[in-house]
């Protein structure tokens, strides 16, 4: 059992106490979420809950049962192709339902594995579990994926992400035209209030920048390209959402199922198309493509026949 006992900085006044929680402990939000809903969270003697507003000044007092970290698990992934490989850093076309890395609650294939399973000898910075990792994809959207070797790429890698010098390009299909045909939206992206496993358009949320443009419209949905300059959680799924085109396909944030249905579709139409960025060793700008795969371009064919 681990056990804290501090009190609120002033800084962190009005904070919901699972992000207050994260902060304070360097613990995932998710993991402070369920701290509290197991009554492991109290404030001068009063019990709190994940969503309760923490006080300045107040008493808090933290308790929890310790996890185990994620274990990497070697698995043979054949449909994770190889699209780069060198000393310093390793590039992957991840098919869907490979989620980046071991997560709590995640009982499948990941990146890592498929790589460790493939014998790859991954860069050791950052928590075991996602040792290597610069960036992620949802589970459910496929594309590329750029995976640091050795120190020195992880340290670039995740520079460059962080200070937004790598250019991320996707593809998805969305219900309806959005207006304008290309545009920009600028929306901060949190948590959703009414959901541990959303996120949305709130005030409160990270800054976080869509451009877009329309490459096809068809009759009930659009082909879209899109750069991203940010790199939130969810992002494009959330901001197409939030303009009421969510990605076909992507039941989680609204898409119409009677279209999911005759696409064939069981998870979102999104791509990661295309990554570019300045080789963390030689210095010289690098770019690798994917392809589409099967499930989208069978559904990106129905659309073009109608």
């Amino acid at each position: 059992m681990e056990n804290r006992s501090m009190p609120v900085p002033e800084g962190l006044a009005g904070e919901r106490v699972d992000a207050g929680l994260a902060r304070l402990l360097g613990i995932s939000r998710t993991f402070a979420a369920e701290v509290a809903a197991g009554g492991g969270v109290s404030a001068d003697g009063v019990m709190l809950g994940k969503s309760d507003r923490l006080q300045a000044d107040s008493w808090l007092e933290v308790s929890w049962e310790n996890k185990e970290a994620p274990v990497i698990i070697p698995i043979h992934v054949p449909e994770l192709t190889i699209v780069h490989d060198d000393d310093d850093l390793v590039v992957v076309d991840k098919p869907v339902g490979v989620a980046a890395h071991p997560s709590v609650g995640w009982t499948g294939p990941t990146v890592l594995g498929a790589l460790a399973g493939a014998g790859f000898r991954i860069s050791t910075s950052g928590a075991s579990e996602r040792a290597g990792i610069v960036h992620r994809l949802d589970a459910g959207t496929s594309g590329l994926m750029v995976v640091a070797k050795s120190e020195r790429a992880y340290t670039e890698l995740k520079r460059l992400f962080h200070d937004r010098e790598v250019d991320k390009i996707y593809h998805a299909v969305v219900q309806g035209h959005p207006d304008p045909l290309a545009g920009t939206i600028d929306a901060p992206i949190g948590r959703h209030p009414g959901s541990s496993w959303k996120f949305a358009v709130v005030s409160s949320g990270k800054d976080s920048i869509t451009h877009y443009e329309t490459l096809e419209a068809f009759p009930s949905a659009s082909l879209l390209e899109i750069h991203l300059e940010t790199g939130r959680t969810h992002q494009i799924r959330v901001h197409m959402a939030a303009q009421r085109h969510p990605c076909v396909g992507d039941a989680m944030y609204g898409a119409d199922p009677s279209i999911s249905a005759k696409l064939g579709l069981s998870r979102q139409w999104l791509h990661a198309l295309q990554l570019g960025f300045v080789h963390p060793a030689t210095g010289e700008p690098v770019i690798y493509r994917s392809e589409y795969p099967t499930d989208l371009q069978r559904a990106l064919d129905v659309l073009r026949a109608d």
